[in-house]
């Protein structure tokens, strides 16, 4: 039954009770390739790296190779900022987090907009929780191409010091991202939001079967793990494949320590449920 509703979502919208989407969603028909990190480390990843126009060509290198190995499926090209940072020290409001200037935000923007690619701006709440941080990112998040990512990992709803443990976070917090995304998407009249929620372990996502699907917000949880492909596919297999919830992603580390060797394309292709959202670290 389950396995019948997220068709009925994937497709055309639910039927019954919930409305179709007033807008067609990018997924599955589309395959995101996205590069993550942030302008202001070179810690965090490629985004922050690399002098920006290299950067951009790097992207614009890996959409390619992706059309190469799948024509079927168009491509589109994202830039992941982390917008919410978490930090290993409380500041002065003890939420262990520090907020991105809108400026920042607006900068990753126009490099998106040179190449036509979304933005997704990512949350790691620390202390904090969504509803504090989610309304302040509302005028970004309301645009045609800007969308959201979640990372349990760095959500310290028990306690405890960011990178020093991994944090998670439960159906009920994934669900207030859903209805807020979807609220925004109703009413400014955008096509369906896309909501990353990074996930390497099980912890990591409590009640993944209370999360309820909107017309609205398309779901794709994101194996988020590194190591080689072994290990990698063993993560894929215990943590996504049994609850994708709607859609799944793959990270993919350029770094070797991260990822040696790294997973090709042509693997990643061979995984099911399909891959439609792979970043790029």
């Amino acid at each position: 039954m389950r396995a019948l509703l997220l068709l009925l979502v994937c497709g055309a919208g639910l039927v019954g009770a919930r409305s179709v989407p007033q807008q067609r969603g990018l997924l599955p028909e589309h395959r995101i390739i996205a590069y993550y990190g942030n302008p202001l480390s070179r810690r965090m990843g490629v985004m922050g790296e690399y002098p920006p126009d290299q950067m951009l060509a790097m992207l614009d290198a890996e959409v390619a190779a992706w059309e190469a190995a799948d024509p079927a499926t168009p491509v589109k090209p994202a830039l992941h900022l982390i917008a919410v940072v978490a930090r290993p020290n409380p500041g002065t409001d003890g939420k262990y987090r520090g907020r991105m200037a809108d400026t920042l935000i607006e900068r990753v923007a126009q490099w998106a907009a040179t190449r036509d690619a979304l933005v997704f701006l990512d949350v790691q709440v620390g202390h904090s929780t969504l509803q504090e941080e989610l309304p302040r990112l509302a005028r970004f998040l309301s645009r045609p191409n800007f969308h959201l990512g979640i990372d349990p990992e760095f959500a310290m709803g028990d306690g405890g010091v960011p990178g020093q443990r991994i944090g998670f976070y439960d159906a009920a917090d994934i669900n207030y991202a859903v209805q807020f995304l979807a609220g925004l998407a109703r009413e400014h009249k955008v096509p369906p939001k896309i909501l990353v929620v990074h996930r390497f372990t099980r912890r990591g996502v409590r009640n993944a079967a209370n999360i309820r699907l909107d017309p609205n917000v398309q779901i794709v949880m994101h194996m988020d793990g590194f190591g080689s492909p072994i290990l990698k596919r063993a993560t894929w297999r215990n943590y996504i494949v049994p609850e994708s919830v709607q859609f799944a992603g793959w990270k993919q580390f350029y770094k070797e320590r991260n990822d040696n060797p790294r997973t090709t394309i042509e693997e990643i292709l061979a995984l099911r449920p399909k891959v439609v959202y792979v970043q790029y670290q």
